[in-house]
């Protein structure tokens, strides 16, 4: 039951741009700490799959500090930063940032697993298209490892769509081939 109603409370619209009271933007410098956290629990999650699957591991100390160094990318007007509650416990973190003069990409979209298929993850990519429409960008890419299958349903369920590598990614290019590519018209 409890877990229908985090669904429920997830998945129900609130108003236009607010899809549950749980979904928020950050407020930094008071969040600082739960976004590094929530961004090292994500890439330390999916460089153990990147270990397993693959044999390697990508820098996630490095990237983190990266990120939190450079944090502005992520803040509107060209950004935006989500962070997921339940009760009070952040559960899920999802990031834009502009990329091309019209296009911009979702980075670090991440939900606890225990927390996963509850509708947390379309409310945080719905309020990150509703930011990047308002935000007068044209489209919306990200890269996602290829083992996160069900994150590429949650966004083609969505409207993205499957394309090649774009230089903008992060992604090393000895690596890529382990990643899938995609993007959103938003006209």
């Amino acid at each position: 039951m409890e877990r229908l109603q985090r669904s429920v409370r997830a998945a129900l619209p609130l108003s236009s741009d607010v899809y549950m009271s749980d979904v928020r933007d950050a407020v930094l410098p008071d969040d600082l700490e739960t976004v590094r956290s929530l961004w090292l629990h994500y890439l330390t999650w999916g460089n153990d799959e990147l270990d397993a699957r693959y044999g390697f591991r990508l820098p996630i100390q490095e990237a983190v500090e990266h990120d939190v160094a450079t944090i502005a990318k992520f803040q509107p007007p060209d950004g935006r930063l989500l962070l997921a509650f339940e009760d009070s416990a952040a559960v899920g973190t999802a990031c834009l940032r502009r990329i091309a003069a019209n296009t911009s990409e979702i980075k670090r979209m991440w939900v606890d697993p225990s927390y996963r298929r509850g509708g947390v993850g379309r409310a945080m990519l719905e309020r990150l298209l509703v930011a990047a429409r308002k935000s007068g960008y044209q489209r919306v890419r990200l890269d996602s490892p290829d083992f996160m299958t069900a994150a590429h349903g949650l966004y083609r369920s969505s409207g993205f769509i499957d394309i090649e590598s774009y230089p903008e990614s992060e992604i090393p290019d000895e690596y890529r081939s382990h990643w899938i590519f995609m993007e959103k018209g938003l006209t």
